[in-house]
């Protein structure tokens, strides 16, 4: 295919080299030229600005630091939308926001393009060896005709489904990681401030069933997507009890642990809702009441 591709971060760089190892042609644009370097090397042609990389392109992806870019690429003075052609994709690859996208998608549309939001995870490695994950929003006979030139990039690439629905995808994965890490922060400090060697205990909870990814293929898919909490794994009683042991722990040598002593509270409340001998999966629930929505198949 005929590529467009605009921003050659430490995301776009890789990624617009696979495409050029798959065989695609490319135009490539960024705000500092040298980035091109290698593409040009490469075969690409060097685009004077984001109108000029669509011009004569197929399809256009960016890939950008974060919606205010994405915004001026697209639909400024020289962007996109001025020289993209009705024949022409728009992929946005950058994580962006959902509200950002649907109206940079109702611009496009208005003149006949069709745009996916296809944000992707797996870091600069993952886009070095073209191992992303992507995950697409959008038109879906307009994924489809793309799909080859995702497949260059990554190699778990979804449909996930309307408009916007991708960059909620990404959004959702990217919360679940940065929260963990803060979690795994309180735990691992007070693991090792309780005496235990940091590295005994990376392999004890490698090794347990959080290591072994319950959460999402037990916790999720068993029991929140079917409603399944009166199929018991760990009642909820004995999960307070554990978390309460664990910040009773933290007090005794002064662990600060503001998020575990949040879902101590959740779990409190669900025992005082009487739900103490449902799964302890069942404080979810405190959760979707709070949001106004259930999370089922």
């Amino acid at each position: 295919m005929r590529i467009g591709f605009i921003g050659l971060g430490n995301m776009g760089g890789p990624m617009a080299l696979n495409l050029l190892k798959a065989g695609h042609t490319l135009a490539v644009h960024d705000i500092e030229r040298d980035r091109a370097r290698a593409h040009l090397e490469g075969g690409a042609r060097w685009a004077a600005s984001p109108a000029d990389a669509a011009g004569s392109s197929e399809l256009v992806f960016t890939s950008l630091p974060g919606p205010k870019e994405v915004e001026a690429v697209a639909l400024g003075a020289d962007g996109i939308l001025q020289r993209i052609d009705a024949t022409c994709i728009y992929a946005d690859l950058s994580t962006n926001s959902p509200t950002v996208i649907r109206r940079i998608h109702a611009s496009f549309a208005r003149k006949g393009v069709a745009m996916l939001d296809a944000p992707v995870s797996g870091g600069i490695a993952g886009a070095r060896a073209a191992t992303l994950s992507v995950m697409v929003g959008g038109d879906e006979s307009a994924y489809r005709r793309i799909k080859p030139a995702l497949d260059a990039i990554g190699d778990k690439v979804a449909y996930i489904g309307a408009i916007g629905s991708g960059s909620v995808a990404k959004l959702v994965h990217n919360m679940i990681v940065f929260g963990s890490v803060q979690l795994l922060a309180e735990a691992f400090t007070m693991g090792v401030k309780a005496g235990v060697p940091a590295e005994t205990l990376v392999s004890a909870v490698e090794n347990g069933a959080y290591g072994q990814g319950a959460m999402l293929r037990g916790v999720m898919r068993k029991m929140v997507l079917r409603d399944n909490f009166d199929r018991v794994a760990f009642t909820l009683r004995l999960a307070r009890k554990d978390l309460g042991l664990a910040t009773e722990l933290a007090r005794e040598i002064d662990v600060p642990m503001p998020l575990a002593n949040i879902v101590e509270q959740d779990l409190v409340e669900a025992i005082a809702r009487g739900l103490g001998d449902k799964d302890s999966s069942v404080s979810f629930t405190l959760q979707e009441g709070r949001a106004g929505v259930k999370v089922r198949s």
